[in-house]
């Protein structure tokens, strides 16, 4: 690998961050409010689930006994 001296590389950063095409201020708030509905819906969902196995393995441990 070259070497190369850090102006340049933080010259070759800069260019690089400009060709980035960054999301809006409406973007972002979508996609973050959209983040929360499916962490609020997957926490949801696993409670029901871990629920339900506890029923099911209490019940099963209770006719074992």
């Amino acid at each position: 690998m070259a070497k190369v001296s850090p102006f340049k590389f933080l010259q070759e950063v800069r260019t690089e961050t400009q060709k980035v095409t960054w999301p809006s201020r409406r973007e972002t708030m979508i996609t973050t409010l959209m983040v929360f509905i499916m962490v609020t819906a997957a926490s949801i969902f696993f409670l029901v689930a871990d629920q339900l196995i506890r029923f099911l393995i209490t019940l099963v441990l209770r006719v074992g006994s």
